[in-house]
């Protein structure tokens, strides 16, 4: 179908408004529509998330051309797999499951009050904020909607300035499910976005962009959940390069032209397979984009500023002694198109140079050699802890090593980037990577209040505790505390 983009609602600038002030009046009609109307029932929550679900369907096209517009190249199919089908995959487990999440639990009572009941009720927040970023504006953007409009709330969402014709797509889609009062997407300033006194705000991006979003939403009190990145390693086991193992490094690195939180940001390979690895990946990385760099298939860097961070982390490693290798086939070729790099593999990184500390957010692949794998697990365990981890090899002590000394947000075994997929876990980072979670039934609780209710039975030995105190209640008491 055909979909025509209308123009956005009037800015800051043209309508005299600052942003904050535009985002407060907002804020301040969903907290109002909320307060008057309550929670929203089970049926509503599931009329919702299908309505939504059918609006993006019927506009999937539209989503797909809108975000290679953005990038300059983009699969359509990753756009597909990675955007679309994981918001669909996400709407659909949370309709099967919101019955069961929403039911109350009974709760344990302390046997002096056992005539009486406990339970938890699951009730919404109120408003919640989400902050999305460029690298993936579809599922980013709205997995933390989706499932904050599950759990009952009214949602404002502030997505990337990177991706303005996804921006207007969407802005146009989530205006035709939903009133402003209950969601809604706005643009403008971040820093007064994440200074509003939400009940609850997801923000996804940058390390250094996160600790200014917490710092801002602490002077409300607002709870954060954030999803960091980092750098997230692979670790292959000796005698472990095989084609199956590498084809899945170069799936994960290579996928959005590395441009995913959860990437394989570097491989740690036992120092006597680095050969075979480097053999393998380039062949591979043939077999994957068999036009090279300027393949349909092989997205560009988002923007010219992204794309020169890559060029000066790699500047900086070749300054400081690195071994630099395009990988796959022509990779000169990616000059021929704008903001592209060429699959690179680095050699001989060290504690120096840039790439060794800071994200990369490309088809850069650093490959460190090891000698044994506690050498590995140290030179993980030295680092930040990451969004993700992966380990390629055999179900041994090996890998059950790897699991218990290192910890990361999650785990693929023998793979990559697919754990993010799985509806029924938790997805979210730890320590420098993040903080709180959402997906699965983590993400309806993270974004839900679990009140807790004390029903008190007609009979109960708190009565007898009322003073005036005497003998009755020394017995009572000796009895509870013996």
């Amino acid at each position: 179908m055909t979909t025509t983009i209308t123009q956005p609602k009037p800015d800051a600038t043209s309508t005299g408004q600052s942003d904050r002030e535009r985002f407060s009046d907002i804020l301040r009609l969903q907290r109002a529509a909320y307060l008057r109307d309550g929670a929203p029932s089970l049926t509503k929550r599931r009329s919702d998330l299908k309505n939504f679900k059918a609006a993006l369907l019927e506009r999937r096209s539209a989503i797909e051309e809108a975000i290679n517009t953005d990038f300059g190249n983009r699969s359509r199919h990753e756009t597909a797999m990675m955007e679309i089908l994981g918001v669909v995959n996400g709407i659909d487990y949370l309709d099967r499951n919101l019955g069961r999440f929403m039911r109350p639990t009974r709760r344990h009572i302390a046997l002096q009050l056992r005539f009486g009941s406990n339970h938890i009720e699951y009730q919404p927040l109120g408003v919640v904020g989400v902050i999305s970023p460029w690298n993936y504006p579809v599922n980013l953007s709205l997995m933390p909607v989706v499932t904050a409009i599950a759990a009952g709330n009214r949602v404002m969402l502030k997505p990337s300035k990177f991706t303005p014709a996804t921006n207007a797509l969407l802005s146009l889609i989530v205006s035709e499910v939903f009133p402003e009062e209950q969601v809604t997407i706005v643009n403008g300033d971040g820093a007064a976005f994440s200074s509003l006194q939400f009940d609850h705000l997801v923000f996804t991006g940058s390390s250094s962009v996160g600790r200014s979003v917490m710092k801002a939403a602490s002077e409300n009190l607002v709870p954060v959940t954030l999803e960091l990145g980092g750098k997230s390693p692979t670790i292959v086991a000796k005698g472990h390069v095989q084609d199956a193992t590498v084809s899945s490094i170069v799936f994960g690195k290579l996928l959005s032209g590395g441009q995913t939180c959860i990437a394989p940001d570097y491989a740690l390979v036992h120092e006597s397979d680095v050969d075979a690895f480097i053999e393998s990946y380039d062949r591979l990385v043939k077999t994957a984009y068999p036009d090279g760099p300027t393949s349909k298939d092989y997205t560009s860097i988002v923007n010219e500023k992204q794309y020169q961070i890559l060029v000066d982390l790699i500047d900086d490693a070749r300054a400081h002694g690195a071994r630099i290798i395009e990988v796959g086939h022509r990779p000169g070729d990616a000059s021929r198109r704008p903001h592209t790099f060429a699959p690179t593999v680095v050699l001989g990184v060290t504690d120096d140079m840039r790439i060794a500390h800071e994200e990369i957010f490309g088809p850069i692949l650093p490959i460190f050699p090891y000698r044994s794998i506690d050498d590995a697990i140290d030179y993980v365990n030295a680092r930040p802890r990451p969004l993700a981890l992966y380990y390629f090899g055999a179900d041994d002590a090996d890998r059950r090593k790897v699991l218990n000394r290192t910890t990361s947000g999650n785990v693929t075994i023998n793979g990559t980037i697919m754990h993010v997929g799985q509806d029924d876990l938790p997805f979210g980072g730890v320590g420098e990577s993040g903080m709180g979670k959402y997906h699965g039934i983590e993400g309806f609780r993270t974004l839900s209040h679990p009140k807790g209710i004390y029903v008190q039975g007609r009979w109960n030995s708190i009565n007898l505790l009322h003073a005036p105190f005497g003998k009755r209640a020394d017995a009572l008491l000796d009895f509870f505390l013996r």
